[in-house]
């Protein structure tokens, strides 16, 4: 029996349907809809894997593992799923916002395998469920800090260290957002911060894209392949984008640009109908009727925890040494958290796939885990 006191963890298993979470005897929501809870005593070790040490909780509520993925979109998720199967028993530190990207996107009609659109949430839930059959740990838990120094490596998140021979870091990358609340209600209802995620959606519409940078003048092109016209709205007059975007942009018949232009609010119900505009230099109002509006004011890496320890780029993502490494042996890479090129869900899950991989032959050379006799991929 578990005391109301006790430190709980939540393992998720079953199929996707709709329910309630009242193990945590709030009522609220379960975000990953009908994937049945366990409450796991703290006290209680895993059992002992072939190959090396299980993951265990010891006396002093310390979690020892053999691999800790810190991450949950499709990099962490894919990541979890190979290294189950590689019996290393993975912990996955998943957040407390669990998920990635794909929890703010309705239908996703670009991940392969799915005959018809996948919401994004009921995909995040099928990866989440299938690593959990597999046999990873997932707790719901953002990290606060590491201590990459040496091995075994610690982290810490909500009071708990979890210390792992190896880590994959797969913390993504957030969208940046206008922060108004209307822009939030209609987030994935013709809101979007993905033009080649979304731009298929908005065939024959008119639409508008906000941004002053690369982003914003390179998915306003690529978004005339679908809709009839693109307004690209920018607060300032000036550009921060090259110049060669900018003069493609300013010659296509498609698309016209708005200068010192800024969005006050997205209008409609129960999807976008039009933007609520401000001319910044004189203040005037007005309306622009659009089907879908684009935001592309850039993306924020989450790599505040690591940056510590590892390289970071000039925009702050996570520099990959031989496809998943790092400049620490033991310490490997995936997904959007170093990947600001594609950025999307299946080239997350093929990073996942090779950062699980590099780690388990990691794990082997260092002598931490039995070669495989047979592979497991």
């Amino acid at each position: 029996m578990i005391s109301d006191d006790t430190p709980r963890e939540y393992h998720f298993h079953g199929t996707i349907n709709d329910m309630t979470d009242s193990s945590k005897g709030n009522g609220t929501s379960n975000p990953f809809g009908g994937l049945s809870i366990a409450i796991v005593d703290p006290g209680q070790d895993a059992a002992t894997a072939t190959g090396g040490p299980s993951t265990i909780r010891s006396a002093e509520g310390r979690v020892d593992a053999k691999v800790v993925i810190v991450g949950s979109g499709p990099a962490g998720m894919t990541a979890a799923i190979y290294a189950a199967r590689a019996n290393l028993e993975p912990v996955v530190l998943a957040g407390s916002a669990p998920g990635g990207q794909l929890m703010l996107t309705s239908d996703v009609e670009n991940y392969p395998g799915f005959v018809d659109p996948i919401q994004g949430p009921d995909l995040m839930a099928a990866m989440r469920g299938q690593a959990e059959r597999v046999g990873a740990r997932i707790i719901d838990v953002d990290v606060d800090r590491v201590d990459l120094s040496s091995r075994p490596f610690r982290l810490w998140a909500r009071g708990t260290e979890y210390r792992a021979q190896a880590v994959i870091i797969a913390t993504g990358a957030s969208a940046l957002w206008l922060g108004l609340e209307s822009e939030t209600r209609l987030r994935g209802r013709g809101v979007s911060a993905c033009a080649t995620c979304d731009g298929f959606f908005f065939r024959d519409r008119e639409i508008a894209v906000v941004g002053g940078g690369d982003t914003a003048f390179e998915e306003a092109t690529y978004l005339t392949r679908f809709a009839t016209k693109v307004h690209l709205l920018h607060r300032r007059d000036t550009f921060r984008a090259s110049r060669i975007l900018i003069d493609r942009a300013r010659a296509h018949p498609k698309i016209e640009i708005h200068p010192n232009t800024a969005v006050d609010a997205v209008l409609g119900d129960t999807k976008v109908e039009a933007l609520r505009l401000t001319d910044t230099t004189t203040g005037a109002e007005r309306t622009m009727p659009v089907d879908g509006v684009f935001i592309a004011i850039g993306y924020k890496p989450n790599t505040d925890a690591f940056r510590d320890w590892l390289e970071v780029d000039p925009a702050g993502y996570l520099v990959v040494h031989d496809e998943t490494g790092s400049r620490i042996d033991g310490v490997f890479i995936a997904g959007d958290v170093h990947d600001h090129r594609y950025r999307q869900a299946v080239t997350a899950a093929g990073d996942g796939c090779k950062a699980a991989i590099d780690a388990e032959r990691w794990l082997e050379a260092q002598g931490i885990t039995e070669a495989a006799t047979s592979t497991a991929w």
